[in-house]
């Protein structure tokens, strides 16, 4: 059940005063998800302002062939597609949960009403939308600038986390087969820019990495 406790613990919110809380609890809940259920479909019409509590949630969408194209994972702590609601848009594409996990869903039209003239609100969720442009701008060099070699080394670079993802997991959100991802790895193993200790990858030489795709 929400709670002011559970608000309160949101940096975007942390400076609202009693009142203000109260009203943001008015018009918000929680909802929890299994893993792989769906948050929504691409072309549904957003209606909640939706921030991530736990858990993991990729965005993709289907191609003709009915192949996942994943084109971000959202973690904990952050917002989900908020720009279709600011552009009054379907959702572009789908989410799911990678994990269990909860959203905190927020009446947006109510939440304009009511907090879009506080500054501290509205600079974190430009900063939230400027973000996601970068996300965006990221997805395009990956998977349109880089070949293969460079975007597995971009991707491991930048994401910490990439190293422990399952190695289909991660082919997956390169757009490239796992026989392939396996192939680059071995290759940066035999040069010595990662070494493979029970059975995780670790980087010992960025700076090699780095140039294969500066």
């Amino acid at each position: 059940m929400l709670s002011l406790e559970t608000l309160k613990k949101i940096s975007i919110f942390q400076n609202l005063n009693e009142r203000e809380l109260q009203l943001l609890l008015s018009i918000s809940k929680i909802e929890k998800f299994r893993q792989n259920e769906i948050l929504f479909y691409e072309k549904e019409q957003p209606k909640y302002l939706t921030f991530l509590l736990s858990g993991v949630v990729k965005i993709y969408k289907v191609d003709a062939k009915n192949n996942e194209i994943i084109l971000h994972r959202c973690l904990a702590n952050n917002f989900v597609a908020e720009m279709a609601l600011f552009e009054k848009i379907p959702y572009p594409a789908s989410a799911a949960f990678e994990t269990d996990g909860s959203v905190l869903e927020i009446d947006f039209e109510k939440f304009k009403e009511y907090f879009f003239s506080n500054p501290e609100i509205t600079m974190e969720l430009f900063k939230s939308l400027t973000q996601k442009i970068k996300y965006l701008d990221n997805v395009i060099s990956l998977n349109v600038v880089l070949d293969s070699t460079a975007r597995v080394a971009k991707y491991i670079c930048e994401n910490s986390e990439a190293l422990s993802m399952k190695h289909n997991k991660l082919a997956q959100y390169l757009h490239i087969t796992p026989e392939t991802l396996s192939r680059i790895f071995k290759k940066f193993t035999k040069l010595g820019f990662v070494v493979k200790k029970e059975g995780i990858y670790t980087i010992v030489d960025r700076d090699s990495l780095e140039i294969l795709f500066e």
